[in-house]
């Protein structure tokens, strides 16, 4: 099963499944389609976004695992 990190950039977590876009959304990250979603890690939109990385690595995963 996959896992996803932080350094992990966007595009590619939602290519591992695109189950998780609602948990990306639903912690505030809406740059689903946004030209920076191809080349910024979790960690950096994280940055950008005041949420805390782990926390959303840990919904990601979590929702993975379900």
């Amino acid at each position: 099963m996959a896992k996803i990190t932080k350094d992990m950039i966007i595009h590619d977590i939602i290519a591992v499944d695109s189950n998780l876009i609602p948990v990306l959304l639903d912690a505030g990250m809406h740059c689903i389609g946004c030209p920076s979603a191809q080349g910024e890690s979790l960690e950096e939109a994280c940055m950008v976004h005041g949420l805390d990385a782990d926390e959303v690595v840990a919904a990601l995963n979590a929702k993975l695992e379900a």
